[in-house]
């Protein structure tokens, strides 16, 4: 046997090996998280602590009038160019979450200080628990400058978050998790419980949030791998455990607004030509290399579509009206609203893009849902996980190779210039971009048109509009009774798709329907 010392060189390596194995040992990451959520999973759920009646109770004027201090934020005198606001309980956020930073291999809690906040009157400032919680959280940096801190992700209320590019203003949001939605037996709401905020390093440009997720049928982990700029990505892993049967889960759902649009009857009193968030669903099967989009409706009545998909590459809630005189709103800006697209990692297997439409009589409503839909069902015990990236922004789409449908106009079919076909509607889309920017005026571009469920196609052409470089789709089709008037068209050239493929769907019941009966 050889024996002997150990000399310092080596002592030193010994040394710092199991610091570094120590501190691993010690820091905080998402299989934390993930520990977290399938012990969960295996007790029953209990119901968070609501805020009390007087916050929940604040109308929409008065919750606002809660003001976070922003020289309070987490993060304000460090070399980070991330700091966090702090989101006060009270009205439409109805419990509050548990907040914790990460910082190396140190895991604090924020403790609740109500006097990072303004209140409007000292009367309700006195009754503000001492432990009353924060309801979520809002993410700056300095999107234009570097002496300006910019909001561009907000977490709060459920499983909701919201964000923006450079450019933007909030609109629409994103979900964890969708459970149920759109069914008669109701929707149900899981909800974030718990976050851990990573401190970035100095002068990093992105950052990272873990969230604990929980509902009575569900619990989940989440990663949040967060880069701010023109447009601000998430990318997102989901671990979902599951307590028990779930017929229709929502993966990666967005929820938006859509109130009327220039495919739609302007509401009588409306000055505006067009108010919405998002106007129209855009999908990509990577399997059999289509674009889909469909332009969104407010319907007469709940309608939920379904588009089978057997390789999920994409899809997205986009806001492609950009120009103010699309709606002339100085205050909502709704032409700087993001679009938001979910771009999927890996395999998803077959499956469904799930749309919801759900009437509304104004624009304070969101009443737009879209979601991924697994085939099949989720049954209890199950584990499922999901990563995806999703990009908050302008509505062009990195990889889309077609050209896009711009506009969709419908009307009457009985109309000068719409056909003078008794109970035929007029639609009109105008496709721009990609591999129709250049082609010249009299290229061979053709139409292809198809009529579903019981809808009867009367005509169709195409010609190029010089005035606007674009290239018009003009039909004429024609329902059948109460049937829904359902179409699909692109355009191609030498039996090549030039475009992404437009459909569309007019219900029986809705405004312009009922002008034809």
């Amino acid at each position: 046997m050889v024996s002997g010392s150990i000399g310092s060189g080596k002592r030193l390596l010994i040394l710092l090996t199991a610091l570094v194995f120590a501190q691993a040992a010690w820091a905080f990451d998402y299989s934390d998280v993930v520990e977290r959520a399938r012990e969960r999973a295996a007790s029953a759920w209990s119901a968070p602590k609501p805020v009390p009646d007087f916050l929940r109770n604040l109308d929409y004027s008065e919750f606002q009038a809660i003001r976070f201090r922003p020289e309070a934020s987490l993060w304000r005198d460090s070399a980070s160019p991330f700091q966090v606001m702090l989101m006060s309980p009270g009205s439409y956020y109805g419990h509050a979450v548990r907040l914790n930073v990460v910082d190396g291999d140190r895991v604090s809690t924020v403790s609740f200080d109500k006097s990072v906040f303004d209140y409007p009157g000292p009367e309700l400032a006195k009754r503000i628990p001492a432990d009353l919680g924060y309801a979520g959280f809002k993410l700056t940096f300095p999107l234009h400058d570097k002496a300006t801190a910019n909001q561009f992700l907000v977490f709060g209320g459920a499983s909701y978050f919201r964000g923006v590019g450079r450019d933007n203003r909030f609109g629409l949001s994103a979900r964890g998790l969708a459970v149920d939605t759109g069914l008669p037996s109701g929707e149900e709401v899981p909800a974030f419980t718990d976050f851990w905020l990573e401190k970035p390093a100095a002068g990093s440009e992105s950052m990272r949030v873990y969230a604990l997720l929980d509902g009575p049928r569900v619990t989940g982990a989440y990663r949040f791998d967060i880069q701010p700029g023109a447009a601000t990505e998430v990318r997102v892993k989901a671990e979902l455990f599951f307590r028990d049967n779930i017929q229709q889960p929502g993966i990666a759902p967005l929820t938006s607004m859509f109130y009327y649009g220039e495919n739609t009857p302007r509401p009588v009193g409306e000055w505006r030509p067009q108010v919405h968030d998002s106007d129209g669903l855009l999908l990509h099967d990577s399997h059999s290399g289509e674009w889909l989009w469909r332009p969104l409706l407010n319907p007469a009545n709940l309608r939920l579509s379904y588009f089978s998909v057997t390789g999920l590459g994409g899809f997205g809630l986009l806001q492609r009206d950009t120009g103010f005189d699309r709606f002339e709103d100085a205050e909502a800006r709704y032409d700087q609203r993001p679009s938001a697209w979910v771009r999927t990692e890996g395999d998803w297997g077959p499956g469904h893009v799930v749309l919801v439409e759900i009437p509304t009589r104004g624009e304070t409503n969101d009443n737009i849902v879209a979601f991924w839909k697994p085939q099949g069902e989720v049954r209890s015990g199950d584990q499922r996980t999901f990563e995806y990236t999703l990009t908050f922004g302008n509505p062009a789409i990195a990889g889309e190779p077609l050209a896009y449908a711009r506009n969709t106009f419908v009307g009457l079919g009985d109309r000068v210039g719409g056909g003078n076909v008794a109970g035929a509607i007029r639609l009109i889309v105008d496709f721009a971009g990609g591999p129709l920017e250049g082609l010249a005026a009299d290229a061979p571009v053709v139409s292809q048109v198809t009529g579903l469920e019981d809808t009867e196609v009367i005509e169709h052409f195409v010609e190029y509009l010089p005035a606007s470089d674009s290239w018009r789709l003009s039909i004429l089709a024609r329902p059948q009774g109460e049937k829904v008037l359902a179409l699909r068209g692109f355009l191609s050239q030498d039996g090549r798709a030039l475009t992404e493929t437009w459909n569309y769907e007019l219900p029986h019941g809705s405004d312009l329907r009922r002008e034809t009966e």
